[in-house]
């Protein structure tokens, strides 16, 4: 596959990406210190800071996460890599406070290792901080083993249940319960039906032969459950959703979220055919579709497939979920 990016000069992507990202959201975020995006207006000094990190060319996450009801700090690093520990411990330190730090980080190997570094520096340095790590994705293993599951769209309802909480003014040690609570009521799966490549180097992340799709393929292109022709829409709904229920437990009169994350050149046609599909799955069920996100939230580049994620809501979760937010990403009213 050929690449056709509109780009500049490779080395400097991702500071050309953030600036043109902060003229976009003006009265949401800016860029400060060594390009770490921060809420424009910042939160109150008394209430529990969210910090997360991850590569730079999934737009709009992670950075699109960062406003009022959502992350206070996003660390960015080079495109597909994760930011090095200096500069998610400088993210650590313009955000400490009394009330407490809570780091979310989804699990891949380059993320983990940047995180668990800063906070060993952070621990050292006093700053008060807490960390939650996402692995949702039911590819990578059975439940029982959740280190081997990746992080996926998962971090979204993570971060706007634990940024609401933080915005109520709850506890460090609240919203980390929170955060945790949602983290093991979700199950993501991911699939592709056409590769990507690289937007600094050109290179192939993966290949799909026409007629197939790839159910399980990771964030960056990472072998997935199995290659299988393509499906029409209903028939991949249905291998999707079974896989997940099965995983999460649901049983009848559970109430859950559905999200469904484009991840570069699926339309909304599409993905609102398979939501469709998913309502009438459920309601077969006895199980409620209690809220729902549909779009373009964590992406890579121009990938073709979705990511399913399902969780268990209940009245808490449900009224966190609802509270308002302003993120260049999502927003609440």
């Amino acid at each position: 596959m050929a690449m056709k990016k509109l780009v500049n000069k490779p080395e400097n992507l991702v500071q050309e990406l953030l600036e043109g990202f902060a003229l976009a959201n003006p009265g949401k975020v800016a860029l400060e210190g060594s390009n770490l995006v921060v809420r424009t207006t910042p939160k109150l000094k008394d209430k529990v800071a969210l910090v997360t990190l991850g590569g730079a060319g999934h737009e709009p996450a992670m950075s699109g996460f960062v406003g009022e009801g959502m992350l206070d700090i996003s660390v960015p690093g080079e495109i597909f890599a994760a930011p090095g520990p200096p500069r998610v411990v400088e993210a650590l330190r313009a955000a400490n406070r009394d009330a407490g730090v809570l780091l979310i980080v989804l699990n891949h190997a380059g993320d983990v290792m940047s995180a668990n570094l800063a906070m060993g520096m952070a621990k050292k340095e006093g700053l008060n901080v807490k960390q939650v790590l996402t692995h949702e994705d039911i590819s990578g293993g059975p439940r029982s083993n959740p280190d081997e599951r990746r992080g996926l769209v998962g971090c979204l309802p993570v971060i706007k249940v634990a940024g609401a909480a933080a915005e109520q003014g709850r506890s460090l040690d609240e919203c980390l319960a929170i955060a945790e609570r949602m983290e093991a009521n979700m199950a993501t799966l991911a699939l592709a039906v056409s590769g990507a490549t690289h937007p600094s180097t050109g290179d192939v992340i993966a290949t799909i032969a026409d007629g197939e799709m790839v159910v399980g393929m990771g964030q960056h292109g990472e072998a997935g459950g199995g290659t299988q022709s393509l499906k029409s829409a209903d028939e991949t709904t249905d291998i999707m959703l079974a896989a997940l229920l099965e995983d999460l437990q649901v049983k009848a009169g559970d109430e859950l979220f559905v999200v469904l994350n484009g991840v570069g050149s699926t339309t909304l046609m599409e993905l609102y055919l398979v939501l469709r599909r998913a309502g009438q799955i459920l309601e077969s069920k006895g199980i409620k579709m209690a809220r729902t996100l549909v779009g373009e939230f964590l992406t890579v580049q121009e990938m073709g497939g979705f990511q399913m994620c399902i969780g268990r809501l209940d009245d808490e979760l449900k009224a966190l979920w609802d509270a308002p937010c302003n993120s260049p990403a999502l927003t609440v009213k």
